[in-house]
């Protein structure tokens, strides 16, 4: 792998003047190959400059030119081939498989984004005629549509170094729409980063666009990542990643004098309840899924279920045993990098010790800390326990969960009341459990994004129905999604035109209509 560690400024390769950034794969904790250079406000400043210039153009372009642009990118990660994944793999420690199924979701979004440019009905065009007769004043004509934003800077995300990072979710929404792209990549796997911004860089020369169109720039997020969100240019921010960097950028990005919103996706605990009929009749099948969906991707997941609720009797007690066993029979696996595995070891100390917390299962093999390894532990304690001790509600990032017994339904909607925002809530139940869980789940619709019914809720389908969000602390904005088509909305803003002669008009609101857009035209749906 020929990597140089630059930064992508445009079309440019800058050495920086920062600190000198080397990847350590968590697989033995040994350096990989190839020096990555942070960028200096210079390099900062020539991004945001170059964003901002191009997308006085980029921004205009029509949704077949974007389509097309989006497509190449997704052909172009590709080509990279095997080098990806196994740059990939050294740098997180992922299987080959999961690396190569990120891959191909990646490239999925960037070709279903593809399809809703190409539609064009993203912008939600509306058009009210004038009539210059009404009484007492006249009614004037008015267009509306969507636009883009400007500017959007983008956070790799740590956990899925090719589906939330360098061309991921938050970047193809935002290209998608019309807006340029600075994405700052994340330390932990910097040569994934490259290769990929490789890929996204030959696509804009490719498709003949303002080399502006995305810049990449490596560096500390307290450094590097602070001064992009502080730039006067920047109109967005997109994020995935811890609370305490989520709510550092949120702030920094409102203590500006013009302040920009912050799309954060943080800390979700993802409860799962288990109603007492299910837990009677699905013992076994509900304890194996919750063993997969905790232990996936060695449970550095989002969507994680890091707490989970049933009616104290024997039912749940021989769910906690099946849980248990299949537990202790998971083998520890290599986390991320050595901050993860380092966070999710003191966060499992801490809780351990709360009082009126047991352990009732850890993985049988001890992990190897030298290959960064987590084990899986699951505790138990009960309701007034967990009344009594917040910080048991508080994520921990990794294979680990908790174990929480009610005793009355009651119980359950005042421990649902109490829940910070989450990205999504799991209810088991038989259909007479869910009768008479009715207001759970009405309270659980007021705390969770995302709803699940007797399932589990890792696997997030990338689809135009998908809600990834929620309240905060889950999100900084409930009213949008990071996954989905839906994502887009986060990179827009709304334009109304008053009065415009059709010459000037956006081709979106012309009288003939001539893109053939779904539109709102004097208050009926019009295809």
């Amino acid at each position: 792998m020929n990597l140089h560690g630059k930064n992508f400024i445009g079309d440019q390769l800058s050495s920086g003047g920062g600190d000198i950034l080397r990847a350590v794969s968590p697989l033995d904790n040994e350096p990989l190959p190839g020096s990555f250079y942070a960028a200096n406000a210079t390099d900062v400043d020539r991004a945001m400059d170059l964003a901002d210039l191009a997308f006085q153009s980029y921004g205009k372009t029509s949704g077949a030119e974007r389509a097309a642009f989006l497509d190449r990118i997704a052909d172009e990660i590709l080509a990279l081939g095997d080098e990806l994944i196994s740059r990939a793999q050294l740098e997180t420690g992922l299987p080959q498989a999961r690396l190569t199924g990120e891959r191909g979701r990646t490239v999925g979004q960037l070709r279903l984004f593809a399809q809703v440019v190409r539609d064009g009905c993203w912008v939600d065009a509306r058009v009210d005629h004038a009539i210059p007769d009404r009484q007492p004043v006249p009614k004037p004509d008015l267009r509306r549509m969507l636009i883009p934003i400007g500017p959007v800077v983008v956070f790799g995300s740590s956990n899925f170094p090719l589906a939330f990072s360098v061309a991921g979710g938050d970047t193809v929404s935002a290209l998608a729409t019309g807006n340029t792209v600075v994405v700052k990549a994340h330390s932990g796997h910097p040569g994934t980063s490259e290769l990929v911004a490789s890929a996204v860089s030959r696509a804009v020369s490719a498709s003949k666009l303002p080399a502006g169109v995305f810049s990449m720039v490596h560096g500390a997020g307290k450094v590097v990542g602070v001064q992009l969100v502080r730039h006067p240019l920047a109109r967005a921010v997109g994020f995935t990643g811890s609370r305490i960097a989520g709510r550092a950028l949120f702030d920094a990005a409102a203590a500006r004098p013009d302040p920009i919103p912050v799309f954060a996706e943080m800390s979700s605990l993802n409860p799962v309840f288990i109603l007492p009929q299910a837990l009677r009749e699905r013992t076994a099948q509900i304890a194996d899924g919750l063993r997969a969906s905790m232990t996936m991707s060695v449970g550095q997941l989002c969507t994680k279920p890091g707490l989970v609720f049933g009616m104290q009797g024997p039912d749940l007690d021989r769910f906690q045993q099946a849980l248990a066993r299949a537990l202790e029979a998971v083998a520890p696996a290599t986390m991320l990098h050595a901050g993860i595995g380092e966070s999710y070891h003191a966060g499992v100390a801490r809780a351990s010790v709360v009082d009126g917390v047991s352990l009732l299962a850890r993985s049988l093999t001890a992990a190897d800390r030298e290959k960064t390894q987590a084990e899986s532990v699951l505790l138990r304690t009960d309701v007034v326990n967990f009344h009594k001790h917040p910080e048991l509600a508080e994520e921990v990032f990794g294979p680990f969960a908790v174990l929480i017994s009610a005793q009355t339904m009651a119980e359950l909607e005042e421990i649902a009341r109490g829940l910070e925002g989450q990205l999504t809530a799991t209810v088991h139940g038989t259909p007479e459990d869910l009768e008479s869980a009715q207001e759970l789940l009405r309270l659980l619709e007021r705390k969770a994004g995302r709803l699940i019914i007797n399932g589990f809720p890792t696997g997030v389908e990338v689809c135009p129905s998908m809600n990834h969000g929620g309240p905060y602390p889950a999100t900084t904005d409930v009213r949008f999604t990071s996954v989905g088509t839906a994502a887009l909305y986060r990179f827009v803003r709304p334009v109304c035109y008053q009065d415009f002669p059709e010459t000037l008009l956006p081709t979106e609101l012309k009288e003939e209509n001539p893109l053939h857009l779904r539109r709102i035209v004097d208050g009926k749906s019009i295809e």
